[in-house]
């Protein structure tokens, strides 16, 4: 079945002021991420209050990371998250004075230094993630599990396609973060 697009209208746009051309599939798509987006971000924030309330939004993100993947060097996790090491250092450094996670020695490097939760963290995180997933499934009742597995299935798929374009976007380039931080600052 292909897009619904409209091509009326004598000054170039549709009838509702959209651009001649527009595919709607897509148009809807956008609405639709848009609206997701800015919940997430909200959402994002109430998450971080939950986990420590001076915690900043940018940061819960950091917390999932490490609780999933592990400890992690600095620099690795910078580059997870497309920022450059200054501005993963502050925020990895207020993450300490809040005592939820703490630096060690990589064990496979001497000179490299680990970031992991603390016990503190990781109860907090999972206390939190724990809640969130609930809600998750209180919200998502009515869906039928295939819908709700389809779903993931999609996520998962547009997260891994758009990963691979940033990271071939970003092969011999260094960039700057959201911060105006060089991707070549200390961590």
């Amino acid at each position: 079945m292909g897009a619904d697009v409209h091509n009326t209208g004598a000054d170039g746009a549709t009838a509702n002021g959209e651009p001649i051309g527009v595919d709607h599939v897509f148009l809807a798509l956008e609405r639709e991420l848009a609206v997701f987006l800015r919940r997430a971000r909200a959402s994002s924030g109430e998450l971080a209050r939950e986990v420590h309330p001076d915690l900043e939004p940018a940061a819960y993100g950091l917390l999932f990371r490490l609780a999933d993947a592990g400890a992690q060097r600095a620099t690795d996790l910078a580059g997870f998250f497309g920022v450059g090491k200054a501005t993963m250092s502050r925020q990895l450094h207020a993450l300490e004075k809040l005592g939820l996670v703490a630096r060690e020695p990589d064990p496979a490097d001497g000179r490299a230094v680990l970031v992991r939760l603390t016990d503190e963290g990781h109860a907090r995180f999972t206390r939190v993630r724990t809640g969130r997933r609930a809600r998750y499934a209180r919200r998502l009742a009515s869906w039928d599990r295939g819908e709700v597995a389809e779903l993931a299935r999609l996520l998962h798929r547009l997260n891994a396609e758009q990963e691979g374009e940033q990271e071939g976007d970003q092969d011999g380039e260094q960039g700057t973060d959201q911060d105006g931080d060089q991707g070549g600052d200390e961590a």
